[in-house]
């Protein structure tokens, strides 16, 4: 006979009372939105066979057994209004408390959906301070990745309401769109986030919806193979630590300690803050750049806490303060919002030391962003002269693997466990990682889009999303532009049903891939769901051209969602252009007629083809309604 020692006869019977009782996944918990005026599931899991039931205020909802252990109710309808209280009782009880109905929906997609309200604080600080919304609510899902199984739970998760301090880490995007659909409906709106930065359309679609996609299936199968996710990531950080060694190894800065004051900088070389590096500073082009500058600081700055506003810097910095570091980060998206401690500056000179590291190209300080000391009010200009001395070179660091960003792998652990959820649609904001190769953009998307809502079997729930924002520098003449080329594939998804795109070509920063106005953007999704989602009779997009037909020696174009008519924003009509059968474009002289823009062009005698911002950064797009929504970027040929 096999004998059990008693811990291990006590543990065993610990597995399985822990086995027998009824747990719930993480979205069914304290303070969950549940989508109104519909049948809604409450799931979970039991022992096989457990007898579960579901009571909601202490009406019976019904009792259900599983052979499996996994177990599902559905509610009735409910209206929104008081809060309720959800019971499900196994071998164990458990309550569900403060569950609100109202609106929910999913935001996904990359980083400018992700970016919190806390990077848009300085723009918003108003809002931020009466943010004591207690119906609007999110939940918040951390990044996680699976290329083989598809995850039934997220790891961790809550339902957080939205206070002063809370809505910092809400998505900025989200949290506008839901304000904006709590004042007009006056219901609780209920997001759950998802997005995650730098991410390709790829990596949100089922393996199944991939298969249509060959090139992407190649790119998935490796990491499906045991152990090489691990290979992977064990490579991109023998990498990184063999290069950052060597190049800190190599620093003469850190040798010499030049974030000190005292360091004699009279063989420095001068430069000019903000801009790249000069040309010819490093060569190669990567390497670490020390920057310096002595300040006077008024006696009535002295001693106290200020304010470091040092832009953005490319790519990673450590910035000094009498050589204390005041702040450090490690890649050049976040802004440099830094806080010097009260006892560090003192009056007369000061130091403001600033490393620069730059793994791949020039580094160095992006324009038309804050550099000062002090307050909004009341600071030291840090822009103008500069010194700067170069502490290492080093070969290009070769780009990571980012593993995260492979096909299926956020669908399979970050969108499943969510399928159950009955939501009312999606708001989607991402494309900025597939325009390195927008060609097939429209296909992924067209696919991903219809695979979310055959898995969630809601019908053709609204999907709202928002097309690229302007970005990068203008150009004077017409070009070729993966950012336009994406934008029409978004564009060209408004076939599917039940969608909508909010236009944001006349919010974005030349400057920035993460502007920071996204209370337009939610504003703009929300029309959208007023329109697609609510019904309301609402001007909800503006522009979109329909066709474009040849009339002699000019192009004329229809639109439609012109609301109140056609407008221009400025003295006249620009961002047109046509080009003959040789291809060639030149800009036009447009003008209005009802819902039409004539074009013409002296160096076009037989123009057949037209597009309107097409540029990475569209700045002379003017066209809108009257309401004043934005003509989306097109091309089209004549008909």
């Amino acid at each position: 006979m096999r004998r059990f020692s008693i811990p291990l006869l006590a543990a065993a019977a610990l597995s399985q009372s822990a086995l027998a009782d009824v747990t719930l996944p993480k979205l069914i918990s304290d303070g969950m939105i549940l989508q109104r005026d519909q049948p809604v599931k409450i799931w979970g899991w039991a022992d096989a066979n457990e007898s579960v039931t579901v009571r909601l205020d202490g009406k019976l909802i019904g009792r259900v057994t599983s052979p499996t252990g996994e177990w599902s109710l559905t509610l009735p309808a409910q209206d929104s209004g008081k809060a309720h209280t959800i019971s499900i009782k196994g071998n164990n009880s458990l309550e569900v408390k403060d569950v609100l109905f109202g609106e929910v929906w999913l935001a996904s997609g990359q980083s400018n959906m992700e970016l919190p309200m806390e990077r848009v604080k300085e723009r918003f600080p108003d809002v931020i301070a009466a943010a004591n919304y207690p119906t609007i609510r999110q939940f918040n899902v951390s990044l996680d990745y699976d290329f083989i199984e598809q995850h039934q739970d997220y790891p961790k998760g809550q339902w957080v309401a939205a206070t002063p301090q809370s809505v910092l880490k809400f998505s900025a995007v989200a949290f506008f769109f839901a304000r904006d659909l709590q004042q007009k409906y006056q219901v609780p709106v209920g997001i759950i986030k998802t997005p995650i930065g730098g991410t390709p359309v790829q990596a949100w679609m089922s393996e199944g919806a991939l298969k249509a996609f060959p090139t992407y299936m190649d790119e998935l199968k490796p990491y499906q193979q045991p152990g090489h996710v691990a290979e992977v990531k064990a490579a991109d950080k023998a990498k990184n630590d063999k290069w950052y060694g060597e190049l800190t190894k190599n620093d003469l800065g850190l040798q010499q300690n030049w974030q000190q004051p005292d360091v004699d900088d009279s063989d420095w070389q001068t430069y000019q803050l903000p801009g790249l590096w000069p040309d010819g500073l490093l060569e190669p082009k990567e390497g670490v750049v020390w920057f310096r500058k002595t300040i006077d600081i008024p006696a009535n700055m002295a001693g106290k806490q200020q304010k470091l506003m040092m832009g953005r810097i490319i790519d990673a910095d450590q910035v000094f303060v009498n050589g204390q570091q005041v702040g450090n980060i490690t890649y050049q998206y976040p802004p440099r919002r830094y806080t010097v401690p009260a006892g560090l500056l003192k009056a007369g000179k000061n130091s403001i030391v600033v490393r620069v590291v730059n793994s791949q190209n020039r580094g160095g300080f992006v324009t038309d962003k804050p550099y000062w000391l002090g307050s909004p009010e009341r600071h030291i200009d840090l822009t103008g002269s500069w010194k700067c001395k170069v502490g290492a070179t080093a070969e290009r660091l070769p780009s990571d693997t980012f593993v995260h960003y492979k096909p299926t792998g956020l669908f399979n652990a970050m969108i499943y466990p969510a399928l159950n959820y009955t939501i009312k649609g999606v708001i989607w904001y991402q494309g900025e990682s597939n325009t390195g190769h927008p060609s097939d953009y429209h296909a992924l998307f067209s696919s991903m889009i219809q695979d979310w809502r055959k898995h969630w079997h809601l019908g053709d729930f609204p999907f709202l999303f928002v097309q690229l924002a302007n970005f990068q520098q203008f150009h004077q003449q017409p070009v070729e532009s993966g950012w336009a080329e994406l934008r029409q594939q978004q564009l060209d998804t408004l076939s599917e049903p039940n969608t909508g795109m909010a236009v944001i070509t006349d919010v974005g920063e030349w400057n920035d891939i993460h502007p920071l106005d996204k209370q337009t953007v939610g504003h703009r999704l929300s029309l959208a769901a007023q329109h697609i989602a609510y019904g309301e009779d609402v001007v909800y997009s503006g522009p979109i051209a329909q066709s474009a037909a040849a009339m002699g020696n000019s192009l004329v174009v229809s639109f439609n969602h012109t609301g109140s008519g056609l407008k221009i924003k400025g003295d006249k009509l620009t961002g047109f252009a046509i080009a003959g059968r040789d291809g060639v474009y030149h800009w036009a002289k447009a003008t209005i007629s009802g819902n039409k823009v004539e074009l013409s062009s002296d160096a076009v005698s037989h123009p057949v083809k037209v597009r309107y911002g097409w540029q990475d950064n569209p700045e002379n797009a003017n066209l809108y309604n009257e309401e004043g929504l934005p003509a989306s970027p097109f091309e089209l040929a004549a008909k």
